[in-house]
């Protein structure tokens, strides 16, 4: 009996398998998690946004003497 073995990339599952007039016939589904799909982002003009406002924080930490 003749074994091959392969190697599927990540996120492929096997969901079924044939051997038809001598041809091995494999079902494979490529499952993408959430987490790596790419992700869309709407960019806005940025006329019509006001800038936002930077806080200026002053340093309340007092100088360390060597």
């Amino acid at each position: 009996m003749i074994s091959h073995r392969f190697q599927l990339a990540e996120h492929v599952r096997v969901t079924g398998a044939s051997l038809n007039n001598g041809l091995l016939d494999i079902d494979l589904v490529r499952e993408i998690p959430e987490a790596v799909k790419p992700r869309r982002i709407d960019i806005r003009d940025g006329a019509s946004i006001a800038a936002p406002q930077a806080e200026v924080l002053e340093n309340q930490a007092e100088p360390k003497v060597a």
